[in-house]
């Protein structure tokens, strides 16, 4: 059975894609983009299916208006989106960032996760290991968090630290990377807020170090293409989300990806960002 704990190493909740179209008689498709994890893509093809039937009730949508396809794979997640053009997505802040104009694409609600809708990028080592980053070049890095490696180089690394100098070691579990390092097949992880306030659950050996924190990063959640959704449709959307956590099937979906809740979002928190982004292209 999976713990609360556990589930707190899956990538940041929502390092998901979706796409929804409003038109026509078939189901609306909804792309799920999902990197690493415990979860297995069976079991989160359940989960999405059964979050799209909440969105439906509370947003008084007919039943099945959505129906959701998955993957594991960040290549394909940008394939899906280019190909299908969704009037809306939940998508990972890399993804964002990198489709933002060109999709037309404005947020509309972040996930509050232990009580903040921002985080921090950590890299950890094992005690005394390592001093900074700068030690760290040339030697090996896990996560499951590298296969965007545009968001680390502009954003986590704020344009800073080349990942290339690193042997990085991606991953799809966070579990498996923190056991290399304690282990010592790994020299450092690179970790999401959630996936480090869980390090205490984990029992490892040896005790770790921080050698770098990056700034406050926002989270990102559901964004609509203001060119492919109307206003009044956003809105109705964006309300499901707000209230999903709140009822009692919605919320047991919620505590699954580790998210209390998802609010209301001004767009200016994503400046800071947006700036960085566009610095490194």
């Amino acid at each position: 059975m999976i713990t609360t704990r556990l589930l707190a190493l899956l990538p940041a909740a929502l390092l998901l894609a979706v796409k929804l179209s409003w038109a026509g008689a078939a189901p609306d498709a909804v792309v799920v983009c999902y990197s690493g994890g415990t979860v297995s893509q069976a079991d989160a093809g359940t989960a999405m299916a059964s979050m799209l039937r909440v969105v439906e009730r509370l947003g008084q949508w007919k039943e099945h208006q959505f129906s959701s396809t998955f993957t594991v794979n960040a290549a394909e997640c940008r394939k899906l989106l280019s190909e299908r053009k969704p009037a809306y997505a939940i998508t990972s802040l890399g993804v964002y960032l990198d489709r933002r104009v060109a999709d037309h694409w404005v947020p509309l609600v972040q996930p509050k996760i232990d009580g903040r809708t921002s985080e921090r990028y950590r890299v950890v080592v094992r005690k005394g290991s390592f001093g900074d980053l700068g030690a760290l070049k040339g030697r090996s890095l896990g996560g499951t968090l590298l296969d965007d490696r545009d968001f680390i180089a502009r954003v986590v690394f704020a344009g800073n630290v080349d990942p290339a100098s690193f042997d990085l070691r991606p991953s799809h579990l966070a579990i498996r990377t923190l056991r290399s390092l304690d282990s010592g097949e790994l020299d450092a992880v690179l970790l999401n807020e959630q996936q480090f306030n869980s390090l205490d659950s984990l029992g490892l050996q040896n005790p770790l170090d921080v050698i770098f924190t990056s700034e406050e990063i926002p989270l990102i959640g559901v964004v609509a293409n203001s060119k492919m959704s109307a206003a009044e449709e956003q809105t109705r959307f964006a309300k499901a989300l707000e209230n999903m956590c709140s009822d009692a099937e919605g919320k047991k979906l919620c505590d699954l990806f580790g998210v209390q809740s998802f609010v209301g979002v001004n767009p200016r928190v994503f400046d800071r960002v947006i700036r960085l982004w566009g610095q490194g292209g």
